[in-house]
Parts: structure tokens; C-alpha cells; sequence
């Protein structure tokens, strides 16, 4: 498979997942609108930062080494070993929830019976929970590797809006049950997602016809189970020692990534209630990161590892995919730095807004609208470590993988240390500070990264980076008239002040988007060009 043939594949599975999941979490967020009327900020505290945590804990401890191992190098492998090591997941995810259950419930606080209700059935359904998406961790690398386009974004979107519309049920009807209602949608959740997997592929591998179109490594639905043959290994050791070193880093990403909640959980910083209002604000604000940049960082990972051997030094690397790559992430970096300039520069004027809609004066006042334009600027951050580090991790050595686990390692405690102090010295923003902080770094080690592995070559992806005037121009212009429309239109003089704030920012939005068509027609060929490549794709299948 060529590289373009790759690429187109990858723009294919972005494009395809932002369209399907925007309609989808479109559903989702009034839904979550309208639970969030009728729960406590200690309950939404228990449930999204506490038990969400030892949810994600474990998941993230017993897969994401083996996702990243398993989706490197080349198509040409032994499947039944790769599916094999991937089984794996499952035994230690048991590991994980029995011991880090037990944490939860013996060393950590244990909330009031009266404020928030059967803790302790929560802690062991979402590690339960966390225990059923494991067995379908091979379906899902075997979907990611071939690159289905829709099942990703139709299974996980259908399985969160089928949980809030439980959630929202059981809400109004049995809101005596507590975290019992939370607790079984999770479980409900994860089932509903492993299920859709486990349906997909058997009715395509039942089919002839699809499996000579999708050319797939597995026959019948039996050969995704554990394979003991005697005649080879019962897992391709080049690939476990791949994961043991993606383990590791991983390890170390967890705390990176979800170090807040470890914080506050842990230490105690915030009460269950302020937990909860940061958190939807944490939620609401990271909402576009999880609609844009999470699905393009996924696929086009999958990209670069397809077209960049892993342990060959760039100048061994095949030319044409060599090329192909540095295009595709100067492109890359250009997109995910406009977008973050634009959210966060529009993010600043309408983040008390946003904020009145969905949760009314609960969110509005008090600490949430500067919670929410302090994370515009993170998602900036966001945004650029995400491409980079996509690139990054695709084309690390093992030996450079190790190597960047010691920088990682004293970066995770750097990072817990500054979290605490600046959430003692400024409350609740100080952990969004922390994040800034601990992002602008991880893009320095990958920006360091690129410009080492592409210094010796005519091509420069860094270059995406860079602005034109103008435009940089049109970013500032925006910000100061949707500030100074903020400042006399919102947010307590009645909805026909609000609209006219509205069109404003969608006056600015439309001038700077338009100057972007201007000054940046290589970024905007790229996207035509993918475009289309997907759109030829659809109407091949």
C-alpha cells in the first residue's frame, strides 16, 4: 500500500469521524445540558472527576501500551500472535481494577452516604466496567489497522448518547438510587460498545463478498480468540518489548494527561463540589478537542506508522513516504494551530455565555467563565502537541521511545508538584495553569524531535507554525471587537443583547476565516485534496 493510498485512508477516517461525531456529540451535549439541571455539584464531582478516574486509570494502564505497539510498523505480520498479546489486556485489566479498586475504596475519602449514596457500588461496576471494554480491545485494533472508516465513530458515539439517555431515564424517575444510576450506565455503556465490535465483525466475516473487499487477516469470528499453537511463540516478542516500552511511557502519560484529577483525588485540594464545577467546565472546554483534534492525532498516527519504518534513521526511509510525511505534518501543524488560535481567541469573549446556556447561573458565576477562557488557551496547547506527538511517537526508535520515558518520568513529577502549588495560590484555574505548563514542554520535546529527524533533509514541517501578518492581524482585530461586544452585550441585559453579541463574534469568525482562505492556499489545497481522496473513497465502497 503506497503512501497516498495511506494518506488518503487516514484524511478518509478524519473527515468521516469529525462529521459523525459532531452529530453525535451534538445529541450528547443537550442531553448532558438537561441531566446537569437535576444533579448536585458533589454528586457530578463523585462521579466525573473520582470514578471516571479509576474508570480511565485502568483502561488506559492495561491497553494504551498495547494499541501503540500493535498499530506500529508494517501491515506484514502474524495476526494470531498480535491478537494474542492483545488478549493480554484483559488479565490485567482484572489486575488493575481489583487493585486500584481496593485503593479507592480503603485509602481515599470516602464521601458522606447522606450527600452521595452507594459509593461503593460505583467503584466496583465502573471497574467492572472498565474490565468489559477490554474484551474488545482486539476487535478495536483490528478495525484501526484496516482503517473502517464509520465503526469507530458509530460505535463509541451510539454507546455515550444510549448512556446519557439512560442516565437522563433514571434521573427522573429513581434519583433516590445515586450513584447507582451512574454506575449501571457505564456498565450499559461499555457492553453497548463492545457489542457493537463484536456484531460488526461477525456479519463481515460471514460475508464472502466483504472479506475479499477488505482482504482481512482473520477468516471467522474465532480466530480473533487466543490461539495456543506449538509451533510458534504465543506472541511475537519483538512486539511484546515494543509494548513494555510504550508501558512505561504510557504509565507516565496517565499522570501527565489525567494529573488534576490524580491531585485532587489524592490530596484533597477541592471539595466534591468545586471538583464538579471544574470538571464541566473541563468537559465543555476540552469539547472541541475531542471532536477535531482527537480523531485526526488517531488516524493520522496510524498514517505515519504505515509509511515511516520505526527503527530506520530518516535517511534510510524510503524518499517518496519520507516527503509525503513532512507535507502532511507541516499541513497538520497549520490546521491545528489556526484552529487553537480561533477558539482561543474567541473563546475569551464568549466563555461566560457558553457557560450560562448549559448550566445556567451555577456555571456562570462565581470561578466558572475564568476556568473556561483560561482552557481556550490550553486547547491551543492541545492542539499542536497533539500532531506532534502523533508524529512523534510513529517515528520513535525503541531506543528513543526509552529514552524519552526519563524525560517524561521527571516531567510527571514537575508537573504534580506545580498542580498542587498553584491550585493552593489560585484555586481551581491552577490546575489548567499546570496543564499549560506541562504541554508547552511535552511540544518542546516533540518539536525538538522533528526538527532533529528532518534537519538533514530539503524539507521543513516546522514551517507550518508560522502565520502570515495579515492574519495574525485578523486573529487580533477579532479578539478586540468580540472583547469590547462582550464587555456591552453580555451577559445580564436580556437574549436580544445576547444575539447581537452572537452575530458580532460570527462577523469576526467569517473575516478571519476568510483571511485564512487568502493567506494560506497551501493549507487549504491540502484540505481540498483530502477532500476529495475521502469523498472518491465513499463512493468506491
Amino acid at each position: 500500500m503506497g503512501s497516498q493510498e495511506v494518506l488518503g485512508q487516514a484524511a478518509r477516517l478524519a473527515s468521516s469521524g469529525l462529521l459523525l461525531q459532531v452529530l453525535f456529540r451534538v445529541i450528547t451535549f443537550f442531553l448532558n445540558a438537561f441531566i446537569l439541571r437535576f444533579l448536585s455539584k458533589e454528586i457530578v464531582g463523585i462521579v466525573n472527576v473520582r470514578l471516571t478516574l479509576l474508570y480511565s486509570t485502568i483502561t488506559f494502564l492495561a491497553r494504551e501500551a498495547f494499541r501503540r505497539a500493535c498499530l506500529s510498523g508494517s501491515a506484514q505480520r502474524d495476526w494470531s500472535q498480535t491478537l494474542n498479546l492483545l488478549w493480554l489486556t484483559v488479565p490485567l485489566g482484572v489486575f488493575w481494577s481489583l487493585f486500584l479498586g481496593w485503593v479507592w475504596l480503603q485509602l481515599l475519602e470516602v464521601p458522606s452516604p447522606d450527600v452521595v449514596p452507594h459509593y461503593g457500588t460505583g467503584v466496583v461496576l465502573f471497574g467492572l466496567s472498565a474490565v468489559v471494554e477490554l474484551l474488545g480491545e482486539p476487535f478495536w485494533v483490528l478495525a484501526q489497522a484496516h482503517i473502517f472508516v464509520k465503526l469507530k465513530v458509530i460505535a463509541e458515539s451510539l454507546s455515550v448518547i444510549l448512556r446519557s439517555v439512560l442516565i437522563a431515564f433514571l434521573v427522573l424517575w429513581l434519583p433516590h438510587w445515586g450513584l447507582c444510576i451512574f454506575s449501571l450506565a457505564q456498565l450499559f455503556y461499555t457492553s453497548v460498545l463492545v457489542l457493537c465490535y463484536v456484531v460488526y465483525f461477525t456479519k463481515l466475516l460471514s460475508s464472502p463478498e466483504s472479506t475479499k473487499q477488505y482482504t482481512l487477516p482473520v477468516s471467522r469470528i474465532t480466530d480473533l480468540l487466543p490461539n495456543f499453537t506449538r509451533s510458534r511463540d504465543f506472541v511475537n516478542w519483538k512486539e511484546a518489548k515494543l509494548t513494555w516500552s510504550f508501558f512505561k511511557q504510557s504509565f507516565l502519560k496517565q499522570i501527565l494527561t489525567e494529573g488534576e484529577r490524580y491531585v485532587m483525588t489524592f490530596l484533597n485540594v477541592l471539595n466534591f463540589g468545586d471538583q464538579g464545577v471544574y470538571d464541566i467546565v473541563n468537559n465543555l472546554g476540552s469539547l472541541v478537542a475531542r471532536l477535531i483534534f482527537q480523531p485526526i492525532e488517531e488516524s493520522f498516527y496510524v498514517f505515519f506508522a504505515k509509511v515511516l519504518e520505526r527503527e530506520k534513521d530518516a535517511t534510510l526511509q524510503r524518499q517518496e513516504d519520507f516527503a509525503v510525511a513532512a507535507a502532511v505534518l507541516e499541513s497538520l501543524l497549520k490546521l491545528a494551530l489556526l484552529a487553537g488560535l480561533t477558539i482561543t481567541v474567541f473563546g475569551f469573549a464568549y466563555s461566560q455565555l457558553a457557560l450560562d446556556i448549559y448550566g445556567g447561573a451555577m456555571l456562570s458565576s462565581g470561578s466558572g467563565p475564568v476556568l473556561l477562557r483560561t482552557y481556550c488557551l490550553y486547547v491551543l496547547l492541545l492542539a499542536i502537541n497533539g500532531v506532534t506527538e502523533c508524529f512523534t511517537f510513529a517515528a520513535m526508535s525503541k531506543k528513543e521511545v526509552d529514552r524519552y520515558n526519563f524525560t517524561m518520568l521527571a516531567l510527571s513529577f514537575s508537573f504534580l508538584a506545580l498542580s498542587y502549588l498553584l491550585t493552593r495560590w489560585f484555586g481551581s484555574v491552577g490546575f489548567i495553569l499546570a496543564n499549560c505548563f506541562n504541554m508547552g514542554i511535552r511540544i518542546t520535546q516533540s518539536l525538538c524531535f522533528i526538527y532533529h529527524y528532518y534537519q538533514g533533509s530539503p524539507h521543513r514541517p516546522l514551517a507550518g507554525l508560522h502565520l502570515s501578518p495579515v492574519l495574525l492581524g485578523a486573529f487580533v482585530l477579532s479578539g478586540v471587537i468580540t472583547g469590547v461586544s462582550e464587555v456591552f452585550l453580555c451577559c445580564d441585559q436580556g437574549w436580544p443583547a445576547r444575539l447581537a453579541h452572537i452575530t458580532v463574534g460570527a462577523f469576526s469568525l467569517g473575516l478571519t476565516i476568510g483571511t485564512a482562505f487568502v493567506t494560506e492556499s497551501k493549507l487549504i489545497h491540502f484540505l481540498r485534496t483530502q477532500f476529495e481522496v475521502s469523498k472518491l473513497a465513499d463512493k468506491m465502497t
